[in-house]
C-alpha cells in the first residue's frame, strides 16, 4: 500500500498562516524568537516546523519537510535517531540523538534546524504529526487549512490528483509534479504555477535518492582498501628486495673487504686468516 503523502497546490495558498499557527499548537512550540542564526524571523527553525515563503506576485509557497521516500537524513544519522516509517513519515527519537548534526548536511532540502539555544540541544523538524495519524487524525496543517490548498492521502492517489488538476488546466499549472521523482521522491508533493527551486527543488538534484549515491561510493572502500594494500605490500618486498641485493652488490664491489665466515667454533674468521692458516 502507497504510503501517507501530503499535497499542497500553491495556486489555492493565501498566505493565511494557519497552517503554521496549527503546527505550533500541535507541537507546543511556542513563540518564534529572533536569533542570530536565522535569516529572518519566519525562517524555519526550532520554534517552527513549517513557514510560508512569500514570493513576488503574491504567490505563497508552504515549506516543510519533505519526508522523502529514501531519505539521506536517515542514513546519515549514526544512532538511528532519525527513522523512516513504514507509514511515510521521517521521525525523530531525541533520546538518540547525539547532536552531530550530519542530518543537517545530507538534507538536499536544507530542512532540520537546530535547537542552539538549549543546554541540551536537539534537532528540530516536522515529522507530519506522526502521533495524529497513528489515531486516525489529519496532520495540524491540513485540518487547518479552510482553502485546500493542502490535502492529505495516500502518495498514489494524492500523485493521481495532482496530474488530474495539471491535466485539466494546464494553462495554470507548470506541468510538473514537484517531489514526484526529485532525489528518489518525497512524501509532500507540490504543484504550482511558478518553479519551486527556491525550495531545493532544483535539476540538479536529480532522481536518484541520495543513499543509494553514496552506497555506490561506499560500497566499493573495502576493495579500494584490500586492493590498496596488497599494492603497498607488494612495493614494501620490492623496495626491500632491491635494498638488500644493492647492499650485497655495493659489499662486494668494495676492494680489500674481508668478508666474514663463521669459523670451526663459531668464532668468526676472515679469508686472509684461513690462508695464514693453510701456510
Amino acid at each position: 500500500m502507497s504510503t501517507w503523502a501530503i499535497l499542497t497546490d500553491t495556486t489555492r495558498c493565501i498566505g493565511c498562516e494557519e497552517c503554521v499557527k496549527a503546527c505550533k499548537l500541535a507541537n507546543d512550540l511556542g513563540k518564534d524568537v529572533p536569533r542570530r542564526w536565522k535569516q529572518r524571523i519566519d525562517d524555519l527553525s526550532s520554534t517552527r516546523y513549517t513557514t510560508m515563503v512569500r514570493r513576488p506576485g503574491d504567490h505563497y509557497v508552504r515549506q516543510q519537510c519533505r519526508h522523502c521516500l529514501e531519505p539521506a537524513c536517515v542514513s546519515a544519522c549514526l544512532v538511528g535517531a532519525l527513522r523512516k516509517t513504514p507509514e511515510g513519515p521521517v521521525t525523530y527519537d531525541p533520546d538518540k540523538c547525539m547532536g552531530c548534526r550530519y542530518c543537517m548536511t545530507a538534507c538536499p532540502y536544507g530542512i532540520p534546524r537546530y535547537d542552539w539555544d538549549q543546554p541540551v540541544p536537539q534537532v528540530r523538524k516536522c515529522n507530519m504529526c506522526y502521533d495524529r495519524l497513528l489515531q486516525g487524525k489529519l496532520p495540524a496543517c491540513v485540518e487547518a487549512c479552510e482553502q485546500k490548498a493542502t490535502i492529505f492521502g495516500r502518495r498514489d492517489e494524492l500523485l493521481e490528483e495532482a496530474h488530474r488538476r495539471i491535466r485539466e488546466a494546464p494553462d495554470k499549472y507548470l506541468d510538473k509534479v514537484f517531489g514526484e521523482t526529485e532525489v528518489g521522491g518525497t512524501s509532500v508533493l507540490y504543484i504550482s504555477d511558478i518553479p519551486l527551486d527556491f525550495l531545493g527543488c532544483q535539476p540538479e538534484l536529480g532522481e536518484v535518492a541520495l543513499p543509494k549515491l553514496t552506497w555506490e561510493a561506499l560500497s566499493k572502500v573495502p576493495y579500494l582498501i584490500c586492493g590498496m594494500g596488497g599494492v603497498m605490500a607488494g612495493t614494501w618486498w620490492v623496495i626491500g628486495r632491491r635494498m638488500k641485493l644493492a647492499e650485497e652488490a655495493r659489499r662486494l664491489s668494495m676492494p680489500g673487504e674481508e668478508i666474514q665466515r663463521e669459523g670451526p667454533q663459531g668464532t668468526p674468521s676472515t679469508e686472509n686468516d684461513e690462508e695464514k692458516q693453510g701456510t
